[in-house]
């Protein structure tokens, strides 16, 4: 008879990616995991298998939450622009600059860049995602007449999931807000009529 598993798998989880965000997949050991979810080595192999894998669960679990965050703002009842202004503000950190650690994809877009397919494809499920959201969005706009018709709806969402892409990395290298906010300022003001 098997024993029944002694921690809360979800609360693990959520807590490893909360270490991976913050000192990333490499410099991040199982010691270090072991000490901030309080489970030990052997039971979090049990259940993940290695770091790698866990890893991986991380990533996705960052990219559910994320994206139901941002289809939340998407079913918002408010006009396009101001979604799409909503979406950065939650996408970017508060203004107090605890929550520096940028975006967990990102950080590991920069950390693995094409080595690991595994990782890459997780990266590429979320960006496509967050296009897919930005292109509804912004096709509805150019419906409303809100948002410019000059490109289509699906290289408008290209660009603007660059630029948000863009200011996570300046967010991460110290930047001021000022400056990611004029980037952010310059990319709506260049999607509307």
């Amino acid at each position: 008879m098997s024993r029944p598993r002694e921690f809360d798998v979800n609360c693990a989880l959520q807590q490893s990616m909360e270490t991976f965000w913050a000192k990333g997949f490499k410099s991040t050991s199982f010691e270090d995991l072991t000490r901030e979810t309080g489970v030990k080595k052997q039971s979090l192999y049990c259940v993940f298998k290695d770091k790698k894998s866990l890893f991986l669960k991380a990533l996705a679990l960052y990219r559910e939450q994320s994206t139901a965050i941002l289809e939340d703002l998407a079913a918002q009842d408010m006009p396009p622009l101001k979604k799409l202004e909503a979406m950065a503000c939650v996408s970017l950190s508060d203004e107090s600059g605890i929550n520096q650690r940028g975006c967990l994809m990102v950080n590991s877009i920069l950390e693995f860049g094409t080595e690991d397919q595994e990782v890459a494809r997780e990266i590429e499920m979320m960006l496509s995602t967050i296009e897919q959201i930005f292109e509804q969005i912004i096709r509805s706009g150019q419906e409303q007449q809100v948002i410019t018709n000059r490109l289509a709806s699906r290289e408008l969402a290209a660009y603007l999931n660059n630029i948000f892409i863009g200011a996570k990395i300046l967010e991460k290298s110290g930047a001021s807000s000022e400056k990611i906010e004029m980037n952010l300022r310059t990319a709506f003001a260049l999607l509307e009529i």
